[in-house]
C-alpha cells in the first residue's frame, strides 16, 4: 500500500485534471432561494421558448465594465403576461424595451420578472430587448470560478476571456439561464479597442469600425448553443487557418493565438486537432458543428468547451501542463486540453444536460473520450491501462448526480469515476461493435438536444438489450461502490451476492476460471452459486481492470443473512 503522503501528493497532482471545468460550489449540498430561482424551470420560464438572441456589448477594458443589450426572440408555449429572465444583480438594468415601450420589472437576487402590457398568446412569436451595464463578476481562478478573466499578455496588452460554466451565463449577459432551453441561433456582437480582436462562437460575419477607436466583431452561431458556452475572447490575436476532411465534408478550422506565439502554435495545434477529430468522429459520429466551424482560442486560463470556439490554455504542451495523471505515460502523448474540451463538442454541447444535476453526463463521457482517443491510436489495452491508472484520483465522496432544480452538480468524481463507469458498461455489453453503435447512436438520437438521466440510461438499456438501470443507479446516485461478497461452503462451492444500495442491484462481473480465462457471471443481491468450479479462496480473482467494485471473500461458512 502506498504511504498516505504519496497518496496525498498524487491527489494534489490529479486534482486539476479531474476538476477541469469544475462547477462552483459543487461540494455544497446547501441551497438558497437564489439557487432555486436559477435552477427551477418554473411556469414563468417554461411559458416561453427562446429562438434567437442578439447579444450586443461594448467592453471597457480599463474599467473592467461592459454595456449593451440582448434581444430575446421567443415563441410563447402558453398564454402569459409575465416571464422571468436572468441577470446577476451586480449588473444594472438600464431599461427593457418591448415594441417601443419600456416594460416594468422586478428583481429578486439574479432573477428578473417582466410584466407585459397584454397577454402573450400561446404560439405567438415575439421579442423584447434588455439594455444593461456594469462591472461583471471577476473570475479569480478561471475556469473553476466564473466571470470575466481580465489578464495582460507578456507584451503588456489586454487579454480578456469569459468562463461561466456552473456559475451561469447571466453573470455577464441577460438570458433565460437554464440549460433546458438552448437558443436556436445567435448573433454575438462585441466591440473592443481596435488594436485588439474579439473571438466568439460560430463564424465571423462582419466587422464594423466605431467611433472612439473601437471595432465591433459580429459572430453568428447557426446551431443551437447552451448559454454557458457563449464566450468572448479579447486579445492581440493572429488567425491561423487549417481544415480537416471529415464525415460531413471539409471542416473549417481556425486557431486564434497570441501574436507572440504565432510561430510555434500551428504544428502543435494542427496535429492534436486533426488527431482528435479523426478519433472522435470514428467513435461518436460527425463533428456536430460543421456549419459553425471549429476554433481553438488561446486563453490565459486552462480551457473550456465553448462550442465551436474552444478556450485553450495548455501552453502548447502535451499532457495536462506536461503531466499525465494516469501514470501510464499515455497521457503525455497528446494535449489534454484539446482532446478533453473537443470531446465536449459531442457530450456537453451536442448532447446537453437539462439540469446541472446531470452534468455527470457531460463529464463522464468526455473523460471516457480520452481513453477512446488512446485506443484509436495505441490500442485497447493502452486505453484500459489509462482508465485504470486514473482510479487513484477517485474519492467516492459524493454521488455523481447532483441536486436537481437548485443549480447543484454532483461530485468531481463525475470525471474519473464516470470514465471508469463507461468502460465497465462497455465490458458488460461485451460487443465492441454494439458499443460503438451506441456511442454514435446517442449522438444521432439526441443530436442538438437536451437530455436527462433517464434519456441516457434508457437509451443504453434499449440499445444493448441489458437492463442498466440498477448499475447506473448505484454508480451515479450513490457514492459507494457495490461490494461483491463471496464465500465457499465446506464442499468448495462458491456463492456470491452484491451488497449495494441500489434497488434490486444486479450486475454481471468477469471472474477468472481455472483455465485463466474470464467468465461473465450475473450476480444479484441474493446469495447464489457462481457456477465456477475448482477455485479456492486464494485463487479467486475478478477482472479488476475493467470492473470497479469492492470485493469481500468471507470465511468458509454460510452467512445467516
Amino acid at each position: 500500500m502506498k504511504s498516505n503522503t504519496f497518496f496525498a501528493l498524487a491527489l494534489a497532482l490529479l486534482f486539476p485534471i479531474f476538476s477541469q471545468a469544475q462547477l462552483p460550489g459543487f461540494t455544497n449540498d446547501q441551497h438558497t432561494r437564489a439557487d432555486s430561482l436559477r435552477g427551477t424551470l418554473t411556469p414563468l420560464r417554461s411559458c416561453y421558448d427562446v429562438n434567437y438572441y442578439h447579444l450586443d456589448v461594448k467592453v471597457d477594458i480599463p474599467n473592467r465594465a461592459i454595456a449593451g443589450s440582448n434581444l430575446i426572440q421567443f415563441t410563447a408555449t402558453e398564454d402569459f403576461e409575465k416571464l422571468q429572465f436572468d441577470l446577476f444583480d451586480d449588473l444594472k438594468i438600464d431599461y427593457i424595451q418591448y415594441h417601443g415601450e419600456k416594460l416594468p420589472y422586478k428583481r429578486e437576487f439574479n432573477a428578473v420578472f417582466v410584466a407585459f402590457p397584454k397577454t402573450i398568446k400561446k404560439g405567438s412569436l415575439d421579442a423584447f430587448q434588455v439594455f444593461y451595464s456594469g462591472r461583471p463578476r471577476q473570475a479569480n481562478r478561471a475556469p473553476w470560478d466564473g466571470g470575466f478573466d481580465w489578464k495582460i499578455d507578456s507584451q503588456g496588452k489586454p487579454w480578456v476571456a469569459t468562463a461561466c460554466q456552473g456559475l451561469g451565463a447571466s453573470a455577464w449577459w441577460p438570458n433565460k439561464d437554464h440549460q433546458s432551453d438552448e437558443v436556436d441561433s445567435m448573433l454575438i456582437s462585441v466591440a473592443v479597442p481596435s488594436a485588439l480582436m474579439n473571438i466568439s462562437n460560430g463564424r465571423l460575419r462582419s466587422t464594423e469600425k466605431l467611433k472612439g477607436g473601437y471595432t465591433k466583431y459580429n459572430w453568428f452561431v447557426a446551431n443551437p448553443i447552451n448559454n454557458y458556452n457563449v464566450a468572448l475572447n479579447i486579445g492581440d490575436y493572429v488567425n491561423l487557418k487549417d481544415s480537416y476532411t471529415g464525415e460531413k465534408g471539409v471542416l473549417d478550422i481556425d486557431y486564434y493565438v497570441l501574436r507572440e506565439n504565432k510561430d510555434r502554435a500551428f504544428n502543435h495545434l494542427s496535429k492534436n486537432t486533426k488527431d482528435v477529430l479523426q478519433a472522435l468522429e470514428h467513435w461518436f459520429g460527425p463533428y456536430p458543428w460543421y456549419e459553425d466551424g471549429y476554433k481553438l482560442v488561446e486563453t490565459s486560463h486552462l480551457g473550456m468547451e465553448h462550442q465551436s470556439a474552444i478556450a485553450y490554455g495548455n501552453k502548447y504542451m502535451n499532457g495536462y501542463l506536461g503531466r499525465d495523471g494516469s501514470g501510464t505515460g499515455y497521457g503525455n502523448k497528446w494535449d489534454f486540453i484539446i482532446i478533453h474540451e473537443s470531446g465536449h463538442e459531442w457530450f456537453g454541447n451536442n448532447i446537453t444536460a437539462k439540469d446541472l444535476a446531470d452534468m455527470w453526463i457531460h463529464e463522464s463521457f468526455t473523460n471516457y473520450s480520452e481513453s477512446l482517443f488512446i485506443e484509436y491510436f495505441y490500442g485497447k489495452q493502452a486505453a484500459q491501462d489509462y482508465l485504470y491508472g486514473n482510479r487513484k484520483g477517485i474519492l467516492n465522496d459524493r454521488p455523481l448526480y447532483g441536486i436537481p432544480n437548485v443549480n447543484k452538480s454532483g461530485s468531481g468524481d463525475m470525471y474519473l469515476k464516470g470514465g471508469v463507469l463507461m468502460n465497465q458498461v462497455r465490458t458488460i455489453i461485451n460487443d465492441d461493435r454494439k458499443w460503438s453503435a451506441i456511442l454514435r447512436g446517442l449522438n444521432t438520437k439526441f443530436y442538438h438536444k437536451t437530455v436527462d438521466y433517464k434519456d441516457i440510461v434508457g437509451y443504453i438499456t434499449a440499445a444493448s438489450g441489458i437492463d442498466f438501470n440498477p448499475i447506473f443507479e448505484q454508480y451515479v446516485r450513490f457514492k459507494t461502490l457495490p461490494t461483491l461478497e463471496v464465500y465457499f461452503d465446506q464442499e468448495g462451492k462458491i456463492y456470491g451476492r452484491w451488497n449495494a444500495e441500489a434497488t434490486n442491484f444486479t450486475m454481471p462481473i468477469a471472474i477468472q476460471n481455472t483455465n485463466g480465462s474470464y467468465e461473465m457471471v450475473t450476480i444479484t443481491n441474493k446469495y447464489r452459486p457462481l457456477g465456477i468450479s475448482g477455485l479456492t479462496k486464494n485463487s479467486f480473482k475478478i477482472d479488476e481492470q475493467n470492473f470497479y467494485v469492492g470485493l469481500l471473500i468471507q470465511d468458509f461458512q454460510y452467512p445467516k443473512k
